[in-house]
């Protein structure tokens, strides 16, 4: 096909964890209204980070084990786009990538789910009790507050963390506010956490969706869906990641906002993931200056935290 025609077939890779495949349906209806005459279809790819459920994501490679498969279908041909949930998209991209559209962005906030009904926030967690999440950026704040709780590992889609909780392996837990409503359980999101208890996780409530760099007629199609205000705040909130190095075994957290009349604001925070020293730095400029806003951010942090926060992380 030349470069000028347009598509009527069109594969979108994604993962099979209910949230992945509810978010590729989203898209695939949404382009199949944008194009009438495309048939988009999906195909289900098996990552790293679905195969090994046992271990912390920053002990088996961290960012990119939900994209790297996905994205090797990609260079090869089998498939045209991926649909991703930002916050697990790795700052640079393969070469041969690029992600062209951004989704309007859902609530990024976090919720806390407790078996305790009485439990509505974190200083409600009764003493030493048993949080469970895979999250470092969620561990390190809840430890920030509340230094007296077991936190222990849970990994795996929303419906095996809550039924975990409810069978009573824990007393707590924490899912996303966008996950949630994506799966038609926001009934269940009674406690929502402001930003500063529980900053969200860098693009939290954003999904990217990729292709091959260069491929005009693929990036056409995708045009109709993208959110320019979403993506200026996912710029500057990934360039802020960018200028931490940061990684799955960094706990970073950031939100940017715009405010409709052209101009950005930016509030980050890293953690050490025991809870004991936290660092953060607002930002505001102009939106057309996103990328540095975000940059300028993660160099305050680094300042901040210094040489050795970083080398206790283990930072290469």
């Amino acid at each position: 096909m030349s470069a000028n025609q347009t598509p009527t077939r069109l594969v979108i890779g994604t993962r099979g964890s209910p949230l992945a495949l509810a978010q590729a349906e989203m898209v695939r209806d949404q382009l199949a209204a944008a194009h009438p005459g495309l048939a988009p279809e999906l195909a289900v790819i098996k990552t790293s980070g679905d195969r090994f459920l046992d271990r912390p994501l920053a002990e088996i490679g961290g960012k990119g084990l939900f994209t790297k498969e996905i994205e090797d279908e990609m260079l090869a041909g089998r498939v045209d786009i991926a649909v991703h949930s930002m916050k697990d998209v790795a700052t640079a991209l393969p070469p041969g990538l690029a992600i062209p559209c951004i989704l309007p962005r859902e609530e990024p906030w976090d919720v806390l789910l407790a078996r305790d009904p009485k439990v509505r926030e974190i200083k409600d967690l009764p003493d030493r009790a048993v949080v469970g999440t895979a999250s470092l950026r969620r561990r390190a704040q809840l430890l920030v507050r509340r230094p007296d709780v077991q936190v222990v590992l849970l990994r795996g889609n929303v419906g095996t963390r809550m039924a975990k909780l409810e069978a009573g392996e824990m007393d707590a837990t924490f899912l996303a506010l966008a996950g949630l409503r994506r799966l038609g359980l926001g009934a269940v999101a009674t406690n929502v956490l402001g930003e500063e208890e529980m900053l969200p996780a860098v693009a939290q409530g954003a999904i990217g969706i990729e292709c091959r760099a260069g491929d005009a007629a693929t990036a056409g199609l995708l045009a109709p869906l993208n959110h320019p205000e979403t993506a200026i705040a996912i710029t500057a909130e990934r360039a802020l990641l960018a200028a931490l190095d940061g990684s799955c075994r960094m706990p970073i957290a950031a939100l940017a906002r715009l405010d409709g009349d052209g101009d950005l604001a930016l509030h980050a925070r890293v953690v050490a993931p025991d809870g004991s020293v936290s660092f953060e730095t607002r930002r505001t400029g102009p939106e057309d200056e996103a990328e540095g806003i975000g940059g300028d951010a993660g160099a305050d942090l680094r300042a901040q935290a210094g040489p050795a926060f970083f080398a206790a992380l283990g930072e290469a």
